[in-house]
């Protein structure tokens, strides 16, 4: 039995299409992600990732298609959606000019948390972090891993079903990495459906399930070590390298464009 059979569907997705004008950037993409599952969605830049995530957020509404996440849907409950979900950028996740207890009361009312709730639950965000004596430094004062670690934490304050992270370990260190992703593990260990895009081919390795994205579409799906082995590649690097490799030299004969 597979595993979105066996816990339930967190997010899923029938041939969901995003066109710009006569560009297709996701060409009709079928999957789905259990509750609980880490689940990886890779692809290069211009692959569609990004903008695949940006309709199962709700942030952009579907050319054609159908998606539904945390059991609503991504046309008519874009709203129940965002409520349900956590969301981390890379590239904007926190108030730098805020102090690290500000942004966590910020989002968590954003969130829609009581003042009881956002207080109580900040407390023990700061203690599990040990963040304690940096309550009111402003965020922009930490070092990016501890901005990262912070940043997911506040993403999780709410207890989402599911949380979607986009790039979440770009430009940190390799132990901080390896702490950022136990912060995962737990996540989903409490039920929680973690959604991740990485550049990382060494971090695909870590997740339950991948997805490879190529030029729009779902190129490969698949648990690490069962896409090793359909493409005879002893790593998930190699595993994208050929898929990534035809794409390449199609547009190579097609004049560079």
């Amino acid at each position: 039995m597979s595993a979105v059979a066996e816990r339930g569907t967190a997010v899923e997705a029938r041939d969901l299409t995003r066109r710009f004008g006569a560009f297709t950037a996701v060409d009709a993409i079928t999957f789905a992600v259990a509750e609980g599952e880490v689940f990886g969605f890779l692809g290069a830049n211009g692959a569609g990732k990004t903008t695949a995530m940006r309709m199962l957020t709700g942030l952009l509404a579907p050319t054609s298609g159908e998606a539904r996440v945390a059991g609503y849907d991504v046309y008519t409950q874009a709203e129940q959606i965002k409520r349900s979900i956590g969301y981390m950028s890379q590239r904007f996740s926190l108030y730098e000019d805020l102090t690290v207890r500000e942004n966590i009361r910020l989002y968590g009312g954003i969130y829609g948390l009581s003042d009881g709730e956002i207080a109580e639950r900040a407390d023990g965000l700061l203690t599990r972090l040990g963040l304690q004596s940096a309550a009111k430094d402003l965020v922009g004062s930490l070092p990016l891993g501890w901005k990262q670690k912070l940043a997911f934490s506040v993403a999780m304050i709410h207890r989402p079903r599911v949380v979607f992270l986009d790039e979440p370990t770009g430009g940190v260190d390799p132990i901080t990495r390896r702490q950022f992703w136990e912060m995962i593990y737990e996540a989903a260990a409490g039920g929680t459906t973690v959604f991740v895009t990485t550049h990382y081919m060494d971090e695909a390795e870590y997740c339950d399930r991948v997805s490879i994205m190529v030029s729009g579409r779902i190129g490969a799906l698949g648990a690490p070590d069962a896409l090793k082995a359909e493409f005879g590649a002893a790593t998930m690097d190699e595993v994208f390298v050929r898929l990534a490799r035809p794409v390449a030299e199609t547009a190579g004969a097609g004049g560079g464009g």
